[in-house]
């Protein structure tokens, strides 16, 4: 859901608010983020030419994908097909809107992205349809690993494979698409950006004693009780928001909890993903109704929420909205929260 094109949270009594931008930066943050990116090489320089990134972008480029594969580009591309919604919107946010030919299904930020041409959901693809837009990049993911990405390389087709984890990864991601189509200016100025939102949160969660820090518990189902691991960008904003996640000792990136283990882990904040079309708020509604869980101190304050799963799930950049909507949640003595929450 938005509003003015703001995300929106919903709060322990059902109330709605939409989650403002953290504005502000330090001055450490400015130095320590200029210092990583003027480290940084192009793709093509090789470091030869000490790292200056207003060097234009030379081809042919080859760049290592997130898969290991070797991905030669003969010229800047200027037709791209994304086949997931993070790179999607990585690509607006870097002002290619024009040359992205072709998207998935689920590709739905910002919305311009639903009038782009359909190639599939998300895990399949038509290959008459991509054939049809002889795409010079097609930006990939891992799920398109073992059987997508060969059949489209079988067709001559360029493939670069797109997996971040984590929040440095993802910065990571967009400087690597932004070296691959000759914007890596702007994909520079988009990191600085982040970095600079990530800092006004972080410089003041990270100071915490781990006594100011509430145990957090993230829904994803309720029937099974699903949660996140440690290895899930969903986990790794909970850490950077200031709270910690009841289920941080769990294998898995999607691990099941018991219902008797979460009330044992009696969480002080209780977050439900939500998603799109029917029975998206469904492990919101469990939380708060049912009765078991009423003696855990989440129920107790009035502290379940629910959050997009896009905003702190997709890789991209609204990762960074992502960070800040659960610093909200599980800081608003800090962070802030309307009024009448």
């Amino acid at each position: 859901m938005k509003i003015n094109n703001s995300p929106l949270i919903r709060g322990g009594k059902g109330r709605l608010w939409t989650v403002g931008t953290l504005i502000g930066m330090t001055f450490l943050a400015s130095v320590l983020v200029l210092g990583f990116l003027t480290s940084c090489t192009t793709a093509t320089d090789n470091g030869d030419n000490g790292g200056d990134t207003t060097l234009p972008a030379e081809y042919p480029m080859t760049l290592t994908d997130y898969a290991g594969r070797q991905v030669t580009l003969e010229s800047e591309p200027q037709k791209i097909i994304s086949l997931a919604p993070s790179n999607t919107e990585i690509i607006y946010a870097l002002g290619l809107e024009d040359r992205l030919m072709g998207v998935t299904t689920f590709c739905d930020y910002p919305a311009a992205a639903l009038d782009k041409p359909k190639i599939g959901g998300f895990n399949t693809v038509e290959l008459e349809q991509v054939v049809q837009i002889q795409p010079d990049l097609i930006l990939a993911t891992n799920i398109h690993v073992a059987e997508v990405v060969p059949q489209l390389e079988a067709l001559g087709l360029t493939v670069f494979v797109v997996d971040p984890r984590g929040v440095a990864e993802i910065k990571d991601a967009i400087l690597e698409i932004g070296r691959l189509t000759s914007s890596l200016d702007e994909a520079y100025q988009l990191v600085i950006e982040m970095e600079n939102r990530i800092a006004t949160v972080t410089d003041i969660t990270s100071n915490m004693t781990a006594e100011q820090k509430p145990r957090v518990f993230y829904i994803i189902w309720h029937e099974p009780l699903m949660t996140v691991g440690p290895d899930t960008n969903i986990h790794e904003l909970i850490g950077l928001a200031g709270g910690v996640s009841v289920a941080e000792d769990l294998g898995g990136e999607y691990p099941t909890m018991s219902l008797e283990a979460l009330i044992a882990a009696n969480p002080q904040v209780i977050i439900a993903g939500s998603g799109m079309g029917e029975g998206a708020s469904l492990p919101y509604l469990f939380a708060l109704s049912e009765e078991r869980l009423a003696g855990v101190d989440a129920l107790l304050d009035n502290q379940v929420y629910e959050v997009n799963t896009d905003l702190v799930g997709r890789a991209g950049p609204r990762i960074v909205d992502g960070l800040e909507a659960m610093a909200k949640l599980i800081h608003p003595e800090i962070f802030g929260l309307p009024d009448d929450v």
